[in-house]
């Protein structure tokens, strides 16, 4: 199938600046790119240069069917939030929830220009058909959590979801998903590993969220979170993203700047669970890879990556302005998640790629000024999230003018809502 999208304003993180375009998507990808006027045919869309075409964002941790569970913890540091809110109300959710919450979190997250997400949570199979269903790219892990047994069991249920889901150009990409170093035993967290570099599987997890949290982990005594990765081998697996990494020392920094390594910063949560501010621009200059994730909306409690990447950057500018370059930002929440999340020719706005990409109303009030020069810095500061048109996934549009045109949305909001009154 080929569309055409004309006279639109094309900018991404490689980008000095916008530039006014046509672009023909077929199957799936950008074929062309070529000035304003060059092509013919009829067109899918007419920007009519009031609209821009930025890479849709990539959302690079979460815990999509924790929507259900959105106002349940709040007001709580992490250990108790997860522990006396969390945890005992998640014991009681079935694959069927687990489906109706993945459908609510996606119907949040096309709404607001995510096009891919990362995601460890249960019945993962349940998460797996939601994404299909309605045409969102995701890299899924099935969350391994409790002793060696247990660890074996979640790490076959990975396996599983690999075989099934796991395709060369599908729209889904799994990862072996280990908790916490607090929830995992550290001999299970080698087995993780070994298992990762076996099958070539990615490995995410959070790390270094809580002041406390080295603490209470699991590792032989005097070991450093640097050694234990590097004990465990989960350095040496295919690809590792480190959500949150709050309290990475600063002696240590250089040690994360590695090409199989990327630092998912969910800059809200760590906020609202009273665990700080991650100082991402000081892990950037250093050379590390950073992506951008919500983390799950019950400690957000919001999914709108474009909230979060404008949130990221003035925690960081609160001393030093200079801080957070825009470029640096978007590259943040587009193209360094995708290649965290194991998706190739994917983020930019470049002939061959996967067309994932959103389209932006620039005939709103707080437009007024832009040009091809300063769109991304208008899109950083004075844009957001309800100035999207349209959401489009591989060269498929899921939203339009506030229309979901691959799923019900009213039946989704019925389901969840039922589900959510069973929790109560």
């Amino acid at each position: 199938m080929i569309k055409i999208y004309k006279n639109i304003y094309v900018w991404d993180s490689s980008c000095e600046k916008a530039s006014l375009c046509d672009v023909k998507v077929k199957d799936g990808k950008f074929e062309e790119i070529t000035p304003a006027g060059n092509m013919s045919s009829k067109c899918a869309f007419d920007g009519k240069c009031h609209t821009a075409l930025i890479p849709g964002f990539v959302n690079a941790h979460g815990h999509s069917p924790m929507g259900l569970l959105r106002g349940f913890g709040e007001d709580a540091p992490l250990m108790e939030w997860l522990q006396k809110k969390i945890w005992p109300r998640e014991d009681k959710l079935n694959a069927e929830d687990m489906y109706n919450g993945t459908r609510l979190a996606i119907a949040e997250m096309i709404s607001t220009g995510t096009t891919c997400f990362a995601d460890m949570y249960f019945f993962m199979n349940q998460v797996a058909k939601a994404c299909e269903e309605s045409g969102i790219r995701a890299n899924l892990s099935r969350c391994i959590m409790g002793d060696q047994i247990e660890t074996d069991t979640k790490i076959t249920e990975n396996i599983e979801l690999a075989a099934q889901y796991n395709k060369q150009d599908g729209l889904i990409r799994t990862s072996l998903g280990p908790h916490a170093t607090y929830t995992v035993p550290f001999e299970a967290m080698k087995k993780v590993a070994q298992v990762a570099k076996k099958y070539n599987f990615p490995v995410q997890l959070h790390w270094l969220e809580a002041g406390n949290e080295w603490e209470i982990s699991n590792h032989p005594e005097g070991m450093t979170p640097e050694d234990y990765l590097d004990e465990t081998g989960l350095c040496d697996v295919q690809h590792l993203l480190l959500a949150h990494c709050v309290h990475i020392k600063e002696d240590a920094y250089k040690f994360y700047a590695r090409t199989n390594l990327t630092i998912a910063h969910n800059p809200k949560s760590n906020l609202k669970l009273g665990n700080g501010i991650a100082p991402i621009d000081a892990y950037r200059k250093t050379g590390v890879s950073v992506a951008i994730g919500t983390d799950g909306s019950s400690s957000n409690n919001r999914l709108d990556m474009w909230e979060e990447l404008r949130f990221a950057a003035l925690l960081q500018k609160g001393k030093d302005p200079t801080a957070m370059p825009i470029k640096n930002l978007f590259e943040m929440a587009t193209s360094n998640g995708a290649r965290a999340l194991g998706f190739e020719k994917l983020g930019l706005i470049k002939e061959g790629y996967k067309a994932d990409f959103i389209l932006i109303d620039l005939d709103k009030p707080h437009y007024l000024g832009v040009t091809e020069e300063n769109l991304h810095e208008f899109l950083a500061y004075a844009g957001s999230s309800s100035d999207i048109r349209a959401t489009v996934v591989g060269g498929q549009t899921l939203y339009q003018d506030g229309i979901f045109t691959t799923f019900n949305i009213a039946e989704v909001m019925a389901k969840a809502k039922e589900t959510r009154k069973k929790i109560l």
